[in-house]
């Protein structure tokens, strides 16, 4: 937040497109704190286009305990606790069979199915196919998203 400050209020930099770490822009303390400073600044966030069934009773639960809309974050963090309880369930709870059976496990998240994988030149699983959105808050009205771009 201190660099957004920093970059807004420096009239020489009024034409540099700033971006922020994936969901940070997303959690209220952002908007608190920088007001229309923080809108404008894309950020990546792990959401599909529309939730399945099951994102959206997740993400109703979510809501009713943060108060909140949820953060793509809090659906990450649910998500991993499936995919872990997935892994430990039908792997036991030894360490290097829970970590060997990474490439075997599917589960079914809140935005799609979990699965991982290795992408080509990166030496840790990861969830390569998850949905990704380039979004920003609105500079018309900070409180509202902007979907810029989906993939």
């Amino acid at each position: 937040m201190p660099i957004v400050r920093a970059v807004r209020d420096d009239r020489r930099l009024a034409e540099i497109l700033i971006g922020a770490p994936a969901g940070q822009p997303e959690f209220a303390e952002w908007a608190a704190a920088l007001g229309g400073a923080g809108a404008g600044i894309p950020f990546l966030r792990y959401l599909p286009e529309r939730l399945g069934p099951l994102g959206e009773r997740i993400g109703k639960e979510l809501r009713e305990r943060l108060g909140e809309a949820p953060s793509f974050v809090a659906f990450e963090g649910w998500d991993a606790v499936t995919f872990l309880a997935a892994a430990l369930r039908s792997h036991g709870t030894d360490r290097a069979a829970v970590a060997a059976s990474w490439p075997r496990v599917e589960a079914e998240g809140t935005r799609g199915p979990i699965r991982f994988s290795r992408a080509p030149g990166i030496g840790v699983r990861q969830w390569t196919w998850a949905p990704v959105q380039v979004a920003d808050r609105d500079p018309a009205e900070p409180g509202r998203f902007r979907v810029l771009r989906t993939g």
